[in-house]
């Protein structure tokens, strides 16, 4: 039987508090990261940290996914984001908005309006969607291209910002198409943190459009440089410790797993290379790699897009 997230929940809520690794901005914490043996996995469903009392990520059990997504959600005075609903939609498998009512009371998500986004469509970002379909205070903004430029009243996609306010807690939304058509990347003042999906964590990113990635990637380096960025979020962990070592496509067991947060200067570096001349389209850096998609992949991509949009 698995932990009950309000017990997983609560006993983590204190990793803020642990000690600053250098370059860090989430301390010693280590995430749960699967098992050798699934069967006698005695993880939660879903492990949730605490950065501080309205800023709370969550990670998917690794035995259930092997993507094991992360889900970020950021609370205001009057709304509640949820950035991805991760990659279950048995409601009693992943129960995300159960997460949500242990860490911040069942009166609080009901008496909040919720703001469902996506940082972009592949499904392991957006299948738990069904636990907040019909919820009469939730709005969901589906993973589509047209639907995001929308929503977020983007005229000239991909140049531009946008604005989520939440209450006392405002944060910009930037359109990073590259991995995938409708990318975004969510910046929030208050951490300081860059929410990048897909388009750049610590694991094998896989660029759908290399020459819109390439510019997506600069926008962000610029907006770094004029803006205080604490950290880069990502979606997902996949690299090893060991610089420029992943772990193989499928894994459920990942005991030796990169931190999850990389620095802003991890964006210029990134940029300043996609921008050299005959740059090769497979780089390896020691916290990520990044790699065109084939044929193949693309038209799997093209044909996935078509089914679902």
């Amino acid at each position: 039987m698995r932990i009950p997230i309000l017990i997983a929940a609560f006993a983590i809520s204190a990793a803020s508090n642990m000690p600053a690794k250098a370059g860090s901005v989430l301390g010693e914490h280590k995430w749960m990261h699967g098992s050798e043996d699934c069967a006698v996995n005695s993880d939660s469903d879903i492990e949730v940290y605490a950065h501080d009392q309205t800023t709370f990520i969550f990670r998917q059990n690794k035995c259930q996914t092997f993507e094991a997504p992360f889900i970020y959600v950021l609370v205001g005075t009057n709304e509640i984001l949820v950035l991805d609903t991760g990659d279950i939609e048995d409601l009693s498998a992943s129960p995300v908005l159960q997460a949500l009512g242990s860490v911040l009371g069942q009166d609080t998500i009901e008496s909040k309006a919720i703001l469902v986004v996506h940082s972009h469509s592949h499904r392991d970002h957006s299948r738990g969607d069904a636990q907040f379909e019909g919820k009469p205070n939730v709005t969901i903004v589906e993973p589509t291209h047209d639907d995001v430029k929308r929503f977020f009243d983007f005229n000239e996609w991909p140049n531009g910002q946008a604005s989520i306010e939440l209450g006392e807690r405002t944060l910009l939304v930037i359109p990073t198409p590259g991995h995938q058509e409708e990318g975004i990347t969510i910046y929030d003042p208050q951490t300081k943190w860059l929410l990048t999906g897909d388009t750049l964590y610590p694991g094998y990113i896989y660029v759908k459009n290399w020459d819109e990635y390439a510019l997506s990637i600069a926008r962000l380096a610029l907006f770094s440089e004029s803006n205080d960025v604490a950290a880069i979020l990502g979606s997902h962990i996949e690299m090893t410790s060991k610089p420029g070592i992943a772990y193989s496509v499928g894994t459920s067991f990942q005991p030796d797993e990169a931190d999850l947060d990389l620095l802003p200067q991890t964006l210029r570096k990134l940029s300043s290379t996609l921008q050299e001349p005959g740059v090769k389209k497979e780089l390896v850096f020691d916290r990520f790699i990044v790699k065109e998609m084939n044929f193949i992949q693309r038209t799997l991509s093209n044909f996935a897009r078509w089914i679902t949009q």
